[in-house]
């Protein structure tokens, strides 16, 4: 696995399928980049609204300009509505676009079949903290995929954050267990300590606070220090304090070691039952 988080430089003309909070964090990004042409189909127009004399917004496939010829077709569309979008798409594959799929599931061979057999396929995982350009995206180039479109690829995902590439791609089912849902569990932990902090007595608006500055922080001092996650939690722990308490509960074999497991399986799952 290599990772990335270069600058990169001016961006090719682009298309975007889909602009929900995905596809509109990654589009943020690419604008911030300097990137000036870009094509957006997305059904809803209250989704572009934000990018009003940025991008060309369209609301179908047939709207896209003629002679619109992106270097790079990125589907950031939820994979069940993929079966239905692609055919009409193919003919940008076939004329030499590259595509970045970061629906969930969705295979390269997969992809490259529902394109017109051709395709160069470029899959992709980000998280939603892409929103902030804080995001983690593992990404997996297909067959054929060229260097000089693998580094396009590589421009376009680290402009929502860092980027790692992997070299098998059945390794994406667990990225997207792990990474893609894992500010979902971060979330988890936020609210949860915020009801736990009210259930102890704590005003609501003050454990609000407290919760999510706390969850906030941790994450800041995370990816500040060197050193790993069980040596900062060592960090905080004092032998026979409230912390050591707490921890017994959550550290013990039935509870989070087993439930963690089990919600990553649970997921990574899923994500190979999308690939049908």
């Amino acid at each position: 696995m290599s990772t990335s988080a270069s600058e990169g430089g001016a961006l090719p003309p682009l298309l975007l399928v889909g602009c929900g909070k995905m596809g509109g964090a990654m589009l943020e990004g690419w604008l911030e980049r300097g990137a000036e042409q870009v094509v957006v189909v997305e059904p809803f127009p209250e989704a572009t609204a934000g990018f009003a004399g940025r991008v060309t917004a369209c609301t179908a496939v047939e709207q896209i300009p003629a002679g619109f010829a992106p270097a790079a077709m990125v589907l950031a569309i939820k994979p069940q509505q993929a079966d239905a979008a692609l055919p009409s798409l193919a003919r940008f594959a076939q004329g030499g676009a590259l595509v970045v799929s970061i629906m969930a599931g969705k295979t390269v061979a997969g992809l490259t079949a529902a394109l017109g057999g051709t395709a160069q396929v470029v899959r992709a995982m980000p998280n939603t903290p892409a929103a902030v350009r804080e995001g983690f995206t593992c990404a997996f180039a297909g067959p054929g995929v060229e260097a000089a479109q693998r580094s396009l690829a590589d421009g376009l995902l680290s402009a929502i954050g860092e980027t790692a590439w992997l070299e098998e791609e059945g390794q994406l089912d667990a990225v997207t267990a792990v990474s893609g849902g894992g500010p979902a569990y971060v979330f988890l932990l936020a609210e949860l300590l915020e009801a736990a902090a009210i259930e102890q007595g704590l005003p609501p608006a003050l454990a609000r606070q407290m919760a999510r500055r706390t969850v906030a922080g941790s994450g800041a001092l995370l990816a500040a220090s060197t050193e790993d996650a069980a040596q900062l939690r060592r960090n905080v722990t004092s032998p026979k304090g409230t912390t050591e308490r707490a921890l017994n509960v959550l550290m013990a074999p039935e509870a989070w070691p087993r439930l963690m497991s089990q919600a990553i399986t649970a997921a990574t799952a899923r994500s190979r039952e999308l690939a049908g």
